[in-house]
């Protein structure tokens, strides 16, 4: 079909929009923040730290040694949270065979067992929001799954998270489903997340997101600078592999920083201004740190949206290190270099954004854009079919702008334009609006507005 930028209705943006817009703050996400205990963390993260070593090759008999252990615990733990909300959770392993020789740091063949707590969304039950952290760790040799590692950081912080929001968001119902997802074998390729994407993709989930937490403790970097008022959010610009259309677009209509993955990460953004205190949301325009790689990867690798969260400032010193001091220098992830108050402020932020996303209506689909050599922008999209949606919000910005910058309520209108607003020098995107006023992810137009018959 042949598609060109036609003529826009002459209506006013303020014209038919008579419904009254929800609340903007929902108090509900006040009381989840409240209820994230930094005491529950510490206990957590010192339970796996117990374990000695969590590396991927290391003891899986023992009872109180080795990953085996820990994941055990963990499915354990999540059990013990279902039966206090009368079985709310689907507990599982979810796991995968690793042939030897399929990397470098996998020599023998090995099982990668994943750890699954789902509270099951009663209007979208096969619609997810991941939160997700790392139970293996590492010493400096990647092959090393005797020596004592800690992991205490580098992941028993974002792990401890996970376990901590499924605690109190398991008091809650969602229309939409949480997963709350420990993955192993980070350390030696991300294998975990590369076995349960797979599979998700093969079975057609419906993926909003995934969001990974990874190292969410440490305040004291690397770079001298001490710092608990922020928090970096990885995100990559556009899917990869785009297809020849998808390239088009981005070159001619814009788009080229606005995939799902980045609008996900505005999304974490916009949720710490507006609810955390004395806490800021850094977001790097970057998959992950300069050369490295983290579990979201293999999420966006499958085409699902997929951030990474954690501390602004990292101690490369604690990381895949062997205990010891050298040179005066303290090395090895220990307990020590945890900040729990921190990790309770980061695990928060989890919180609250699967809350606010899993109570949100269904984001808006088919979004088109016109607005060629007119003096306004003309957005349709098709309408969202949600007892719980009260309308949507039209997002705009600056095309330098990070983050979206002006916003306008339209109620359940779903074809609106913007007058004197010119699309040649703006961003545009739109979110659903629930009753209680929680918002979808905004979505990027994707298509022109066809040629009226």
């Amino acid at each position: 079909m042949k598609y060109f930028i036609c003529s826009f209705l002459s209506f006013s943006l303020f014209t038919g929009y008579s419904q009254d817009p929800p609340p903007q703050i929902d108090t509900k996400l006040y009381d989840i923040i409240e209820n994230v205990s930094a005491e529950r963390i510490q206990k957590d993260i010192e339970k796996l730290v117990s374990f000695g070593t969590r590396h991927t090759l290391s003891d899986t008999l023992s009872d109180t040694r080795g990953i085996g252990a820990a994941r055990r615990w963990i499915k354990a733990e999540f059990e013990s949270i279902s039966k206090d909300c009368n079985d709310c959770l689907e507990v599982s392993f979810h796991k995968g065979l690793v042939k030897a020789g399929e990397s470098k740091r996998i020599p023998n063949d090995t099982w990668i067992v994943n750890t699954l707590a789902i509270k099951r969304g009663t209007q979208y039950p096969n619609r997810f929001i991941i939160m997700s952290g790392d139970i293996d760790s590492r010493v400096s040799d990647p092959l090393d799954g005797t020596s004592d590692s800690p992991g205490a950081n580098d992941n028993a912080s974002g792990m401890a998270g996970v376990i901590e929001a499924a605690r109190v968001l398991s008091k809650y119902d969602f229309p939409t489903s949480i997963i709350f997802l420990g993955l192993s074998g980070e350390e030696q390729g991300l294998f975990g997340g590369k076995l349960l994407a797979a599979e998700m993709k093969e079975k057609g989930w419906d993926i909003i997101g995934i969001i990974n937490n990874d190292m969410i403790g440490n305040i004291k970097g690397i770079d001298g600078v001490v710092d608990n008022t922020s928090f970096r959010v990885f995100s990559e610009p556009i899917p990869p592999n785009p297809n020849e259309q998808q390239l088009i677009w981005n070159r001619f209509y814009g788009g080229e920083v606005d995939g799902p993955s980045r609008q996900l990460a505005r999304y974490i953004d916009k949720m710490t201004d507006s609810y955390m205190t004395n806490l800021d949301a850094v977001m790097i325009y970057r998959l992950d740190r300069f050369g490295r790689g983290g579990h979201h990867r293999p999420f966006n690798d499958a085409g699902f949206p997929g951030v990474r969260i954690m501390e602004t400032h990292e101690n490369y010193d604690m990381q895949h290190q062997d205990i010891r001091i050298e040179n005066g220098i303290a090395y090895g992830d220990v307990i020590e270099g945890v900040n729990f108050d921190y990790a309770a402020k980061l695990t928060s932020v989890n919180a609250i954004c699967l809350a606010a996303i899993a109570w949100a209506p269904k984001a808006p689909e088919f979004v088109m854009i016109g607005g060629a050599v007119k003096p306004s922008t003309r957005l349709k999209w098709d309408p969202v079919n949600d007892p719980n949606i009260a309308g949507y919000k039209i997002y705009w910005r600056n095309t330098t702008s990070a983050q979206w910058e002006y916003s306008k309520w339209v109620g359940k209108e779903t074809d609106v334009t913007l007058k004197n607003i010119v699309i040649d020098n703006y961003l545009f995107g739109v979110a659903s609006v629930g009753l209680d006023g929680n918002e979808s992810l905004v979505v990027y137009p994707k298509t022109l507005i066809p040629r009226r018959n």
